[in-house]
């Protein structure tokens, strides 16, 4: 249980930020990812081998915070009502969706910890919801950071001029790198680490 239940809360959030961004879009005319059965919690039809699984289980036995993604839900952008705004909505979907999950942890450890101390399965709940805390900061916060193909760069690619926007998109192709690199060599957790442990604290209600 004590690996299985990080994984499983990763799961269930990348999964929740994955369909927050179809759920969007969706909204803002783009039916893509309703047509190709992506707006659902079904994790069948979102998990990635790669970064569902192999990835947050590497992590979660070395010690390491729970990380990682779900497959991209497919967005046309060309179909949103107005593509420019709609594109940063949509992007910022995603990470909303984290924050939003980790405030309502917040709020029901508060509940457990000020009425329902008492009892046992109240305390198993509390611990999962400190995974929920823990794993939706680290992903609201990791995906601000402007590397393409994170959210942070998408709203910055729409807020650039279309030269510049052009340029810095090229950066994807070595995204994947530039995060795995920073991720194993625990720059990563250095530069997210104290901005999300003061969210952590904040929520966990240990400040």
């Amino acid at each position: 249980m004590k690996y299985i239940i990080p994984i499983a809360v990763l799961l269930f959030s990348v999964i929740v930020h994955e369909v927050a961004h179809g759920f969007v879009a969706y909204k803002r005319g783009d039916s893509t990812a309703k047509l190709l059965g992506r707006l659902t919690l079904n994790p069948i039809y979102h998990i990635d081998i790669f970064g569902s699984i192999i990835l947050p289980a590497i992590l979660v036995l070395t010690n390491l915070p729970a990380f990682g993604w779900a497959k991209p839900v497919p967005i046309n952008m060309y179909n949103l009502k107005n593509p420019k705004t709609d594109m940063i909505l949509v992007s910022l979907a995603g990470i909303t969706a984290n924050f939003l999950l980790a405030v309502c942890a917040g709020v029901l450890m508060f509940f457990i910890r000020t009425f329902f101390a008492h009892m046992d399965v109240m305390v198993s709940l509390y611990v999962i919801l400190q995974y929920v805390i823990v794993i939706n900061i680290v992903l609201f916060i990791f995906n601000l950071i402007p590397i393409p193909p994170l959210d942070g760069s998408r709203v910055v690619l729409f807020l650039l001029p279309r030269e510049l926007a052009q340029k810095y998109a090229q950066i994807e192709r070595y995204g994947f790198w530039i995060i795995l690199i920073l991720l194993m060599t625990n720059i990563l957790w250095k530069i997210i680490g104290p901005v999300a442990n003061f969210f952590i604290r904040l929520l966990s209600g240990s400040m």
